[in-house]
């Protein structure tokens, strides 16, 4: 039997009605397949700018670890110039630049201001305060590595702060820091003492000498040269560049030409570097051969430092003999007598004859001796420690190995005299007293013969 026309409609419209279902599930899918790619890339995108500004403001939970992500944030932020008038951090730029002059502006009329180039270390804690206490604008820089207690470098610094020296934390080779610095203050003079030191640490870590006392020394000189006025430069050499010259006592007319150490070999490098920047742009430079300097605050590398720190604590001491059996013996110079010299050269210098780093006549270039012209053994050395601690060190003596150190030192310092009037006034004795005055008290030790006669007070 047929079917009727309405069941023909009927049909249609029920596969009419499926087709759009179908269609329907169909868009349903699709719509949901593309909902769930977006939602996919979105939370992706979520999670990737969370991740970077985690890594961004993440700080590591170790202490040594933290501040080396301290330091070399801060060093970032010093070399990229961010303290500029565009900089977001303008109120903390501001407030740095003010206090980079406030410390390098003078006190007195015709006063010097001076770039002190490790002003945290031993002789330039010294020297900062000396020219501070008279009058002079002195501005620190230093890097506080830890080639020795970096502890004993703050303690410096919060001394410095105490005379109103503010030390700029940075790098020698920090071009863009140092140009700073010279854009917002124009120095008049540079005493640079900054250097990595040490003849036997040569052995452990020669690059870290090429990096400072040859880089970082030219990498000043370049910032000096395009100064606008260029100041004058005093700057440490060394007594170790005469190394294996025999005539005495040691005269700046003497060979330095056989260096004994990398340490010697980077001083002497240096003076022929400062003999080109003063030939080809102009700069007045001076150097100063300082002789084993020793005193309050000093260096714990030292052989009188850790002498002292060995018999206070009961321990053994190495004393070199040269090959032939001969005391070694060294020009110990009290820290004072390094400062006034350092003063001297400073109050002598010449102006350079450059501008914009062209030069526009001849410059000075001069190099001293500074030294206490008395060599005196290092056994004596020991034996005067040995009094003002009250304890006998336990002595072991052996032949001095091949590190770089020469078996004796003596410095010839007419020349200083002549030119300013340098003279050494401090023996050894009394140097050693006030090193030892303030040994005992920086580490709160109390030497065996102050306890002695503290028991003696007490029995009476």
């Amino acid at each position: 039997m047929p079917l009727s026309a309405s069941s023909a409609d009927t049909s249609k419209t029920v596969k009419l009605e499926r087709y759009n279902s179908y269609l329907r599930k169909i868009h349903s899918t699709k719509v949901l397949k593309a909902s769930s790619k977006v939602l996919f890339r979105a939370t992706l995108l979520v999670a990737l700018v969370l991740v970077l500004v985690f890594a961004i403001n993440y700080h590591p939970l170790s202490d040594s670890h933290s501040a080396a992500s301290h330091h070399l944030h801060r060093r970032s932020f010093l070399s990229t110039g961010i303290f500029s008038s565009s900089s977001s951090s303008l109120g903390e730029g501001a407030a740095w630049e003010k206090r980079v002059r406030q410390s390098s502006t003078p006190k007195r009329p015709h006063g010097l201001s001076v770039l002190v180039t490790g002003a945290a270390g031993f002789v330039g804690s010294h020297c900062s305060i000396a020219l501070r206490k008279r009058g002079d604008g002195v501005l620190g820089f230093d890097n506080f590595n830890d080639y020795y207690y970096p502890s004993l470098k703050r303690a410096r610094q919060e001394l410095l702060e105490k005379n109103q020296v503010f030390i700029v934390e940075g790098d020698l080779n920090d071009g863009p820091l140092l140009r700073k610095l010279f854009d917002v203050v124009p120095f008049t003079h540079v005493l640079h003492l900054a250097a990595q030191a040490g003849v036997r640490y040569a052995m452990k870590n020669p690059q870290s000498y090429i990096s400072s006392n040859i880089a970082g020394l030219v990498n000043l000189l370049e910032v000096a040269k395009a100064a606008n006025p260029q100041p004058a430069i005093v700057w440490a050499s060394s007594s170790s560049v005469y190394g294996l010259n025999t005539e005495n006592p040691f005269s700046e007319e003497h060979r330095t030409d056989q260096p004994a150490s990398l340490y010697a070999a980077t001083k002497k490098a240096g003076e022929e570097i400062a003999h080109t920047y003063n030939h080809i742009y102009g700069l007045s430079l001076t150097g100063l051969r300082f002789f084993t300097v020793y005193g309050p605050w000093g260096r714990p590398d030292m052989a009188y430092f850790f002498f002292t720190k060995a018999i206070l604590h009961g321990k053994s001491i190495d004393i070199y003999r040269t090959q032939d059996n001969q005391e070694v013996a060294r020009d110990f110079t009290y820290i004072d007598d390094i400062v006034k010299g350092c003063v001297g050269a400073l109050d002598t210098a010449e102006k350079s004859t450059g501008s914009g780093g062209k030069k526009r006549g001849p410059a000075q270039l001069r190099v001293y001796n500074l030294g206490n012209t008395s060599p005196v053994p290092v056994g004596r050395l020991v034996s005067i420690l040995e009094g003002l601690l009250g304890s006998k060190a336990k002595k072991h003596l052996i032949k001095m190995p091949r590190n770089g150190d020469v078996p004796y030192t003596h410095a010839n310092v007419s020349l200083a005299y002549k030119d300013f009037g340098y003279k050494p006034t401090t023996d050894l004795a009394a140097g050693l007293r006030k090193f030892v005055k303030w040994y005992v008290g920086y580490y709160g030790i109390q030497p065996r013969v102050k306890r002695e006669n503290s028991h003696a007070d007490d029995s009476a």
